[in-house]
């Protein structure tokens, strides 16, 4: 975008509103980069989201499809497809849009509706990923007792449970943050709509709504870290007993490949909502991963690495292969 562009986004921004009911739109400042880097940002965008959508979209389909996956860890794996899809979708779009927009205007409704099915989203992932944790720890560590512990209604419940945190968080979230009264500037220096850039250009006292939204990231971030970290704690010492070195190998590279994606989520988000909010271009940079990168990892790392997956999609793929040859030939 030219200094024109620029120029006008920035007066667009800093026109006044004396109340937050008479502010009819946003502007979404989006990255501060050069006009050329503009482009590749784009593409970057583009490539990643179709990644996110063929990946989550792919495993939905598979999960749902294949009866030999309907136990209770791809249940979840199918939940995380799902919260992967919808939260990625809220961001991505509007993103890729504003990349081309002169205005980058978001609408008020519109950005209080992408800033409640966010935390939505992102608040039952972390949820479901501590689920997820649990569901591991009883299948290796009490194998026996899996099928009677790890029931449908018992899943049903913790899936339902992890939606239920997310929409409380969520409705906390919104009501707080848009009640606000926005009355210095009505430029967000984000690429959507997020709580902290959002408070940031209310002219009212935050200490209270900082002090509320501390207590919530504390609340949904550590226990969810907590039932990961001391899961794994047992699982890691259940594998060291393994005697088969295949056995070992195996339960590691799952255990490593879940973890790295667990960091690299919860990496982001603790940069982004538990440290002060001093660097708002690396907290982009930051929000990127959690937005972008872990809806488009974690199909490769939970799910298109296992067997079973493989051999459904497998499956898949040689039924469509084989109508298309059929109906070829008729």
């Amino acid at each position: 975008m030219d200094s024109g562009g620029h120029k006008q986004v920035s007066a667009m921004g800093d026109r006044g509103t004396s109340n937050h009911s008479e502010v009819t739109d946003f502007i979404l400042v989006g990255f501060r980069v050069r006009p050329e880097l503009h482009i590749l940002l784009f593409l970057l965008f583009l490539l990643v989201y179709a990644m996110v959508l063929l990946g989550n979209v792919g495993m939905v389909v598979i999960i749902t499809t294949d009866p030999r996956l309907n136990t209770p860890m791809y249940f979840f794996l199918g939940n995380l497809s799902f919260v992967d899809l919808f939260y990625s979708s809220v961001i991505a779009p509007k993103a890729l849009i504003n990349f081309w927009s002169e205005s980058k205007s978001i609408s008020f409704a519109g950005c209080v509706t992408q800033l409640f099915l966010f935390a939505l989203f992102i608040v039952t992932e972390g949820f479901l990923l501590a689920a997820m944790a649990y569901d591991r720890f009883i299948a290796i560590c009490n194998p026996l007792l899996y099928s009677v512990q790890m029931s449908t209604r018992l899943c049903s419940q913790l899936v339902a449970g992890c939606y239920f945190c997310g929409c409380i968080t969520a409705v906390v979230l919104t009501s707080m943050t848009f009640t606000l009264p926005f009355c210095a500037s009505r430029a967000i220096n984000h690429f959507y709509c997020d709580y902290r850039p959002v408070q940031r250009i209310s002219c009212s006292d935050l200490y209270i709504h900082k002090t509320v939204s501390s207590f919530l990231c504390s609340v949904t971030i550590l226990p969810t870290i907590i039932v990961i970290v001391v899961s794994y704690m047992y699982i890691v010492s259940t594998v060291l007993k393994i005697r088969s070195t295949e056995g070992r190998e195996k339960a590691f590279s799952t255990c490593s490949s879940h973890l790295g994606v667990v960091s690299v989520l919860y990496g982001s988000v603790i940069f982004m909502y538990v440290i002060p909010d001093k660097f708002p271009e690396l907290s982009k940079v930051a929000s990127i991963c959690y937005t972008l990168v872990t809806p488009m990892l974690n199909p490769l790392i939970y799910s298109l690495r296992n067997k079973d997956v493989k051999e459904a999609l497998r499956k898949i793929l040689g039924k469509k292969i084989f109508l298309l040859i059929f109906l070829t030939l008729i």
